[in-house]
């Protein structure tokens, strides 16, 4: 069953791997073709297509077929669920909604078919055995994708809670500083490069494009999805509403995240006592009890007081 497993794990593993977290090639045509040229060798459309990447000649163009399909087939609302997940995310850039739940659709039905081959290979497995390998592919190729999307989700707003703080006070001292929140937010955008960076080069490039700024900060607030985020863009847009000391307030928020992050971080040092004991009582204990009494135990059966 460990092997069964194991296979299953690898197949699951290679497709999202290639699929979700591969870029692919940096190279454009022409840097390929210049390349090529350099290199002395015969410039053909087939060794145009071989020099691609894996994933850019196979995997993505099976999952963007498979996608098309998929867009008509598949409700408006799981569209709609699956595009705010990427968005959460930050691969709204690299997936699109339908291709994503066609890779759901092309990583159940592979961990099917492994699960047959496996079932098939397992001569001396019943009939029950064998649906449940099968079965246990399926929900394996089903749900590893949705699992992956939500530890990137959890990864995405951890950083941007570790980088809110140092972010605010930054932002602070530019707006104390004179300069307007628009551009105070662009100057702590090309100070870091993070995920919450990010969120604020694209707020300050929307908000440039024309769109106002209460709109593009709840957007930003959206797509992180983060609670501290959200309550400091409630702030900034009450301030912006009311003629409030955007300094003022900017200042507060900032007092606020740093005791937020010191309260979260002696929450997690409350924790590690109790986190620690799984590894002291299977692990570390035994091991001690092996040191310390083993030497004994060997001298004791030395001298036949049991028998031995």
């Amino acid at each position: 069953m460990a092997g069964i497993i194991a296979l299953v794990v690898v197949f699951g593993g290679a497709v999202l791997l290639l699929v979700l977290r591969g870029r692919g090639s940096t190279q454009s045509l022409d840097e390929r073709i210049e390349e090529m040229a350099a290199l002395g060798q015969p410039i053909s459309l087939e060794k145009l297509e071989l020099s691609e990447p894996f994933t850019e000649r196979v995997i993505k163009p099976l999952v963007q077929g498979l996608s098309l399909r998929v867009q008509r087939a598949t409700p408006q609302k799981l569209l709609e669920q699956a595009q705010h997940q990427l968005e959460l995310a930050g691969m709204l850039q690299k997936i699109k909604p339908a291709q994503f739940v066609a890779l759901r659709l092309f990583t159940t039905v592979g961990g099917g078919i492994l699960g047959i081959l496996v079932g098939g290979l397992a001569a001396d497995s019943g009939l029950g055995q064998r649906l449940l390998i099968i079965g246990g592919g399926i929900v394996f190729g089903y749900i590893m994708p949705q699992y992956l999307l939500t530890s990137q989700i959890r990864k995405r707003q951890e950083n941007v809670l570790k980088a809110l703080p140092d972010a605010l006070d930054l932002l602070t001292i530019c707006v104390e500083a004179g300069l307007g929140f628009d551009a105070a937010m662009s100057k702590v955008a090309e100070k870091w490069e993070n995920e919450l960076s990010y969120a604020f080069m694209r707020t300050v490039q929307e908000m440039q494009l024309g769109k106002l700024r209460r709109e593009a900060l709840r957007d930003m607030a959206n797509s992180l999805d983060v609670g501290d985020v959200t309550s400091f863009v409630a702030a900034i847009v009450q301030a912006d509403q009311l003629g409030v000391s955007m300094a003022k307030v900017m200042r507060i928020q900032s007092e606020q995240m740093r005791m937020k992050r010191r309260q979260r971080a002696e929450e997690k040092a409350r924790q590690a006592p109790v986190k620690i004991m799984i590894p002291l009582v299977f692990f570390i204990f035994p091991t001690i009890l092996i040191v310390l009494l083993g030497p004994a135990i060997l001298k004791i059966k030395d001298t036949g007081l049991f028998g031995g």
